[in-house]
């Protein structure tokens, strides 16, 4: 297991810096065999050193591409595959490790009206946030793609909210619930960003 202060979702990639010597030996041993890892968001604590406290639902990750450095750190490409569920874990040797379960979440079979109005809020949101030197340096675009399963994880992993907020949208596994929660917390975030817009100096 590799706990991240992030969430990551299924179909989304991640690039990865690994310096720390277990999380090394971790990768080490995962390229020898599966190149699969799980990872679950850390709710306390910092994912440097231990000692801190993660939830139970996470993501099963597969390392498309590793390239180490001389001095022992890798940097990875890895990417999202499907929902895990923590049933137990275990100690920290050599490093954190757990009895999971897979979790999968239920499909989205078509492109659904609320699939678009998710996608239409996250845009949104991200052209205010751009307004206001808040949001990602990146395109507005969103390159959902076709598949829809994919498409509604990644107008997930694309939204500019909360890492609690992201982690309440892995663990729905109904893909219509989530985006409907999507929508909604976008929403919110807009009327916020608007009033501020039209009242900056209130």
């Amino acid at each position: 297991m590799f706990p991240l202060s992030t969430v990551l979702f299924p179909g989304v990639e991640l690039p990865l810096h690994v310096f720390e010597e277990r999380y090394r030996q971790l990768v080490a041993d995962v390229l020898a065999t599966t190149r699969e890892f799980g990872t679950v968001m850390i709710t306390a604590g910092s994912e440097v050193g231990g000692g801190d406290r993660r939830s139970d639902v996470g993501t099963l990750v597969t390392i498309d591409m590793a390239a180490p450095f001389d001095d022992g750190r890798w940097l990875l490409a890895t990417r999202g595959i499907e929902r895990i569920r923590v049933i137990e874990w275990l100690e920290d040797d050599p490093y954190p490790r757990a009895r999971v379960e897979r979790y999968p979440s239920e499909e989205l079979l078509d492109r659904t009206e609320i699939l678009g109005q998710a996608a239409a809020a996250v845009r949104r949101l991200r052209m205010l946030l751009s307004e206001l030197d808040r949001g990602p340096c990146t395109s507005l675009e969103l390159g959902l793609g076709d598949d829809p399963t994919d498409a509604a994880w990644m107008a997930c992993a694309l939204a500019p909210i909360t890492q609690h907020d992201s982690q309440s949208l892995l663990e729905e596994t109904d893909p219509s619930s989530r985006l409907e929660a999507l929508l909604a917390l976008a929403c919110h975030r807009i009327r916020d960003i608007e009033d501020l817009l039209a009242n900056p100096a209130g």
